[in-house]
């Protein structure tokens, strides 16, 4: 065997952390370099803050790390004396503590060198003969035989009509992850560009630090995340099939009863939903119904939908539905113009201070300069086709400028929001970076460069795989066999594509079971 591969892991927040500790789970895997420019491994922007009032948006029951113990993170919260840890919305900043806790386990059982912690960034990632150059910001150059991008959510992208003067001003927050808050800009209100969950932990965290400032926020629609109910198990009807517009009407109908339970009945097929529909019933539905699906989706803990509705009723929080026209920088202030939703003439508002709460940036084209932006003009990476972010395949492999996907280059998290849609929250990361180590082992074994399945066999199974896949999209036309819901052939589709090749195998081994059943009968 060769010398043993390095996978340089970019970014260490929970996408990068996960991805990490399952390529550690190989006993002869690859050695990890886990790379974070930030000022903690293993926190990312989502788990970063250290307020008692930023809480996970879920009971913590679904929240473990690791796909084969879904009460690890239960079990985490018990031995740290939380009571009743199923019913409960912990804080952030413990769920970052849990994978701290989780990051110092790994670095102390990965066998020596297996594991390396390099607090840098990476300003750009060049192919060097079969391998990756990473140029560091510290002027180091580090060579590895696979990269993962785990950067996280980018920031928000500046509002229409943004007056440039207002860029270097203290009065523009343009990162909200990397604001420290309010600070005395000669009162007046702040306004908050948006009214989902980023202007929610914006809102909690002015309260927090100046309990005395207004605050007005603004989006199209002006619509506040849900609240969850009680915890109930969800409706286990199957996914709806069809158009954006028939899949809404199904939902509305299991909706009547319990919406709750039909939205989270739908979290299983969300993704096979998304890559059902073509492109432009993608952006059909992200022009019209992306808003609605936000706010029921993700939903806010009571205790903290308690505290905006107090916001509310106070007067410290106004929400209004409108368009922004334009903002401009004044020796007092920020002059606002906006046209409120359903009138056509604009009016003024002067603020204090800007925050962007508009969600993170999928649009790619401003990012010049950084490191997406580098990979986007060396042809390396590509926007999706709906401009979510950037473009992977199933196994989550770039794609670059020529249409095809780097055999050795992966992304994970919210930056493959294109492929996958939902896949922000933890219960979609943790299985896309089991699925992305396991291409990366298979890649690997497939060069010979780690052990396990000897590298002609492997290739056989790739081969297998491949014709199988083949079939699988030719004859997806064809083949009418019912199983549940779906058609059988696009059900292994499904499954090959969001879970692996094994769960396709899996699927293929049922039906036959089921068919040698039927035939006894």
């Amino acid at each position: 065997m060769s010398e043993q591969p390095v996978v340089a892991v970019v970014g260490a927040g929970f996408s990068g952390l996960l991805t990490a500790l399952r390529l550690l789970l190989a006993p002869e895997g690859p050695r990890v370099l886990l790379i974070e420019k930030g000022p903690r491994f293993a926190r990312g922007a989502a788990y970063s803050t250290a307020s008692p009032h930023h809480l996970l948006n879920v009971r913590a029951t679904n929240m473990s790390a690791l796909v084969e113990q879904p009460s690890h993170f239960l079990d985490w919260l018990s031995a740290e004396g939380v009571a009743a840890p199923d019913k409960a919305f912990v804080t952030r900043d413990r769920y970052g503590q849990y994978l701290q806790s989780l990051l110092r386990e790994a670095t102390a059982e990965a066998g020596p060198g297996r594991l390396t912690l390099d607090h840098d960034g990476v300003v750009a990632i060049e192919p060097s003969g079969d391998r990756w150059s990473l140029n560091m910001a510290m002027g180091r150059t580090l060579v590895a035989d696979a990269v993962v991008l785990a950067l996280g959510n980018l920031p928000p992208s500046p509002p229409d009509g943004f007056d440039e003067a207002l860029l270097c001003s203290p009065r523009y927050v343009a990162d909200p992850w990397a604001w420290d808050g309010p600070v005395e800009l000669g009162g007046g209100e702040v306004l908050l560009l948006g009214s989902g969950l980023t202007a929610i932990d914006v809102a909690l965290t002015i309260d927090d630090a100046r309990p005395d400032v207004r605050m007005v926020a603004i989006s199209r629609h002006g619509l506040l995340p849900r609240t969850h109910g009680d915890a109930l198990p969800a409706a286990g009807a199957g996914a709806p099939a069809g158009t954006p517009g028939q899949v809404l009407a199904e939902v509305r109908r299991r909706a009547a009863a319990d919406w709750r339970g039909a939205i989270d009945g739908l979290r299983p097929h969300v993704q096979a939903i998304w890559r059902g529909w073509d492109v432009a019933q993608r952006q059909r539905f992200l022009r019209h119904l992306r808003p609605w699906w936000n706010v029921h989706r993700h939903r806010l803990a009571p205790e903290v939908a308690k505290r905006i509705d107090d916001f509310q009723e106070s007067g410290r929080l106004t929400v209004l539905s409108g368009r922004i026209q334009g903002l401009a920088l004044r020796p007092d202030g920020v002059e606002v113009t906006w046209t409120p939703r359903g009138e056509g003439a604009p009016r003024v508002r002067r603020v204090a201070q800007v925050v962007n709460c508009t969600g993170p940036r999928g649009e790619l084209d401003g990012s010049e300069g950084s490191l997406i932006g580098r990979l986007m003009a060396s042809g390396l990476v590509r926007p999706d086709a709906c401009r979510l972010g950037v473009d992977v395949d199933a196994r989550s492999r770039l794609v670059g400028a020529s249409g095809h996907a780097a055999e050795s280059l992966f992304a994970v998290g919210p930056l493959t929001r294109g492929q996958f849609y939902e896949i922000t929250s933890v219960p979609d990361i943790r299985l896309q970076a089991a699925d992305c180590a396991d291409s990366i082992l298979n890649m690997l074994a497939v060069k010979g460069r780690i052990g396990g399945e000897p590298a002609g066999a492997m290739a056989s199974a790739e081969r297998l795989a491949d014709d199988l896949a083949s079939f699988i999209d030719e004859a997806i036309a064809e083949l009418d066999v019912e199983l549940g819901s779906l058609k059988f052939a696009r059900r292994i589709r499904n499954a090959w594509e969001l879970r692996g090749r094994r769960a396709a195998l899996g699927e293929i081994a049922l039906w036959l079971d089921e068919r040698r059943e039927k035939g006894r009968r």
